[in-house]
C-alpha cells in the first residue's frame, strides 16, 4: 500500500470514529509530536495545479485552510516578517520585524514556538533545519536543541535529507523544515510559469521523502503526528512578492494528524495560529500574558458573523472585485440588526451602511488603503465603510447603526464587552460604542474619532442594579471618510 494509501485509510477511519472520539483515543494512547514544513513563497492555488501527490494525500488526510497576510505600512509581504509571523505566533505590530535583515526584531518578547516549548517544557526536543538561514541564525533561539543551517550549495536538497535522518533516527518531539526553491522559481520564472509548477512538484516529492521519514519510525505506531504545511507569502504572476496584491499577500495551512477531520476546509486560520497549534499539540496551554495572536487550530472559535458565510454574495457595484468572488451581505446573523434609518441613499450597494465581508471581498475594493492590514479580524466580519461607500452618487450621509441581541446580565455587577476592531479616522467621522440596559436610552461607552490599529478591545461595563439584559450597538457616522471593522463581539460576566 503507498504511503498516500495509508493516509487515506487512515483518515477515513478517522472520520468513522468521529473527530472527538478519535482526538481523544489517540491523545490517550499516543505520545504528541510536531512537524512543521515552510514551503517558502508557494501559493496554495498552483499546488492545487501542480503534480504534487504527497500535499494532495496532505489535504484528503486532513483540512485546508487559506489565508491572507497585512501589506505595508504593517510590513510588506517579505519572508522576514512572513516567517517571523509563522514561528513567533503574533503579527508584525508585536515581533516588529519589518524586512529581511530582522531590524529591530522583538523576539526577545516573542520568541519562536521551538523556544516556546523549551521554556516551557526543557525535557521536549526541538529541532529545526532551514535552507534559508536566517531563520535558524536569527529568528530561532539559542535554546532550541538543534539549528541547522545547510549550506548553500546544498540548499534544498541538504535539508531534506538532514530532516529525514533526524526524523527517521532521531526522537525529536517538535521539528520545523524549511524548503526554498519555490520561492525562487517565483521570482526566476514567476507564478504562472511552468517552471514554478515543477518547483512544487519537486518540493512536494521532498515532502514525500520527509513523511515517509515520520512512517517508518519504529515508535511510529505510538505517536501521533500533528503535521502542518505553511507558507510566509506568495507570488506574482510574473514574479516576485513584497507588495498588497491578493497573490502575494496569499498564504494558506495544510494540517493532518491530531485529530483532524479528513476533507475539511477551513476559513477561520491565520498565520500565527501555526506556533498556538503546535503548544496545544504538545500539551502546553497558551499563557495569556505571552500575547498571542495565534489561535490553537484544535479550539475554533465562531462567531456569530461567521455563520453567514453561506449566504454571501457576489459584486453589485464594485468594478474591481472578480465577478465570481463571494464575499458580502447585508443581512445580519439571527438576533442582530441594522439600523439605517438614518443612512443616505444611493451610493455603492455593497457598503450601503454596515455590511458582513470577507478580507478577500473587501481588500479587492480598494488596495493599498490600509485595508489589508485588518489582520485581528477572522472569516467573516463587519464593516462600515464611507470610503468606498461614496464611489457611486449618493445623498445624505452615512449613519447606520450595527445592533447585537439583547444579553441576560446580572444587575450590580460588572461585564466585559469583548470585540476586535479596526479603525481608520478622518473627521468629520466617527464611530461610538453604546450599551442599552433593560431597552432603554442607549448610552455611549466608547467613541472612536482617532486611528486605531487592528486591536483587541475589551471594555468593563458596570451593570446597575436590577438590570437583566443589555444591548449594544457600534453606530459609524461620516462620509467621504475612512472605515470600520468590528468582529467577535461577546458580553459576558466578568
Amino acid at each position: 500500500m503507498s504511503r498516500r494509501s495509508v493516509l487515506l485509510a487512515a483518515a477515513a477511519l478517522t472520520t468513522a470514529a468521529g473527530p472527538r472520539s478519535a482526538a481523544t483515543v489517540q491523545a490517550a494512547a499516543r505520545t504528541p509530536k510536531v512537524l512543521v514544513v515552510g514551503l517558502d513563497g508557494a501559493l496554495l492555488g498552483r499546488i492545487k495545479d501542480a503534480d504534487a501527490p504527497n500535499l494532495d494525500g496532505l489535504m484528503a488526510s486532513g483540512l485546508t485552510s487559506l489565508s491572507s497576510l497585512y501589506a505595508d505600512p504593517l510590513a510588506p509581504t517579505l519572508s522576514g516578517p512572513g516567517w517571523s509571523t509563522v514561528l513567533t505566533g503574533v503579527w508584525p505590530d508585536k515581533h516588529l520585524v519589518k524586512d529581511n535583515a530582522f531590524t529591530g526584531n522583538a523576539f526577545t518578547r516573542y520568541p519562536d514556538f521551538l523556544t516556546r516549548i523549551e521554556n516551557a517544557r526543557p525535557a521536549l526536543s526541538t529541532y529545526a533545519v532551514a535552507s534559508w538561514n536566517p531563520l535558524t541564525t536569527t529568528v530561532f533561539s539559542s535554546k532550541v536543541d538543534t539549528r541547522v543551517s545547510t549550506p548553500s550549495a546544498e540548499y534544498d536538497t541538504g535539508t531534506t535529507s538532514r530532516a529525514v535522518a533526524e526524523l527517521r533516527d532521531g526522537n525529536r518531539d517538535a521539528v520545523f523544515v524549511h524548503l526554498d526553491n519555490i520561492d525562487h522559481a517565483g521570482h526566476g520564472y514567476g507564478a504562472a510559469s511552468s517552471q514554478y509548477l515543477a518547483a512544487i512538484h519537486d518540493a512536494d516529492a521532498q515532502v514525500g521523502q520527509i513523511l515517509a521519514a515520520v512512517e517508518a519510525r519504529s515508535t511510529y505506531a505510538s505517536e501521533d503526528w500533528l503535521i502542518m504545511v505553511t507558507a510566509d507569502h506568495g507570488h506574482t504572476d510574473a514574479g516576485g512578492h513584497g507588495g498588497s496584491s491578493a497573490a502575494e499577500r496569499q498564504t494558506f495551512l495544510i494540517a493532518s494528524g491530531g485529530g483532524i477531520t479528513a476533507g475539511s476546509t477551513r476559513h477561520d486560520i491565520k498565520m500565527p495560529d501555526v506556533a498556538a497549534s503546535a503548544l496545544a499539540h504538545l500539551g502546553i496551554p497558551v499563557d495569556p500574558a505571552w500575547g498571542l495572536d495565534g489561535r490553537p487550530l484544535q479550539q475554533p472559535a465562531p462567531d456569530a458573523f461567521d455563520s453567514l458565510r453561506s449566504r454571501l454574495a457576489t459584486r453589485v457595484d464594485e468594478t474591481g472585485i472578480g465577478a465570481s468572488v463571494v464575499g458580502f451581505t447585508h443581512t445580519p446573523p439571527t438576533g442582530w440588526s441594522v439600523d439605517n434609518g438614518a443612512m443616505g441613499t444611493g451610493g455603492v450597494t455593497e457598503w450601503r451602511g454596515w455590511a458582513f465581508t470577507t478580507d478577500e471581498f473587501w481588500t479587492a475594493a480598494e488596495r493599498g488603503q490600509g485595508r489589508e492590514n485588518n489582520i485581528r479580524s477572522r472569516n467573516v466580519f463587519a464593516v462600515a465603510d464611507g470610503d468606498e461607500w461614496v464611489d457611486k452618487g449618493y445623498s445624505g450621509t452615512f449613519d447606520s447603526t450595527l445592533v447585537t441581541p439583547a444579553w441576560k446580565v446580572t444587575g450590580g455587577s460588572t461585564a466585559v464587552l469583548r470585540y476586535t476592531t479596526y479603525y481608520r479616522q478622518e473627521a468629520p467621522q466617527k464611530g461610538e460604542v453604546l450599551v442599552s440596559y433593560n431597552g432603554a436610552a442607549p448610552v455611549v461607552v466608547k467613541t472612536y474619532t482617532g486611528d486605531v490599529p487592528s486591536t483587541a478591545e475589551s471594555i468593563t461595563l458596570q451593570v446597575p442594579a436590577g438590570v437583566t439584559t443589555a444591548q449594544v450597538r457600534f453606530r459609524y457616522t461620516g462620509g467621504n471618510n475612512w472605515y470600520w471593522t468590528v468582529d467577535a463581539v461577546s458580553l459576558a460576566s466578568s
